[in-house]
This record gives structure tokens, C-alpha cells and sequence, in this order.
């Protein structure tokens, strides 16, 4: 069993910053990407950004420069900082890790979301 914990979301207003959390744990023996999604209502899923397990970073484009991802592999943690936060980033956000269980299967795993809401 794997599981994923965000944490960190809330009510910030537009230009004020959070930051995110989301600790992997459980049957894991390594875990390669991990990456933080958001779903707005009405639409889909969408990237928004992935980091590797070697520090490789990859970005939505319309996010670089504002969201920084970073990681603590010796924690399984994966963060995401928000900085010059607009309305149009209120959303769901999602953590998801790609992870080699204890077993030798590998997977990808999904936390619960946690709320981000940016008032103007």
C-alpha cells in the first residue's frame, strides 16, 4: 500500500504566496517522478509541475517563473512553491509519484488534493 498526504492549501489572496506539501509513504522502494496537477471546476486535469528523482524539473509553461518544485527524497516529500498568486489558480491541486513498490511492481499513486482558493 502506498499512500499520498498533501498539505499546505488554503485562502490566500492574489500576489500573496503558499507553499505545498505531499509525503509519500508505505511498501516503497524507490520513487522516480513526482509532480503536482490542479483541476479547476469545469476543467480538466492539468500539469503543473514535475520533478525527478535526480532534480530534473519540468513546468507549464504559463507557471515558470511564479511555482517552483523541489523534493526531499530522504523524506519522500515533494513541494510545491507558489509565489505571485493569481484567481485563475484556484483549484484542486494533486500530488502524484510514480513509485517501484517493495514488491517490484511499480505504479502510479495519487493524493487526495488539497484546496487552493486566490480571492482578488
Amino acid at each position: 500500500q502506498v499512500r499520498l498526504v498533501e498539505s499546505g492549501g488554503g485562502l490566500v489572496q492574489a500576489g500573496g504566496s503558499l507553499r505545498l506539501s505531499c509525503a509519500a509513504s508505505g511498501s516503497i522502494s524507490s520513487i522516480n517522478d513526482m509532480g503536482w496537477y490542479r483541476q479547476a471546476p469545469g476543467n480538466e486535469r492539468e500539469l503543473v509541475a514535475v520533478i525527478t528523482s535526480g532534480g530534473s524539473t519540468n513546468y507549464a509553461d504559463s507557471l515558470k517563473g511564479r511555482f517552483t518544485i523541489s523534493r526531499d527524497n530522504t523524506k519522500n516529500t515533494v513541494y510545491l512553491q507558489m509565489n505571485s498568486l493569481k484567481p485563475e489558480d484556484t483549484a484542486v491541486y494533486y500530488c502524484n509519484a510514480r513509485v517501484r513498490r517493495l514488491t517490484g511492481l511499480r505504479g502510479d499513486y495519487w493524493g487526495q488534493g488539497t484546496q487552493v482558493t486566490v480571492s482578488s
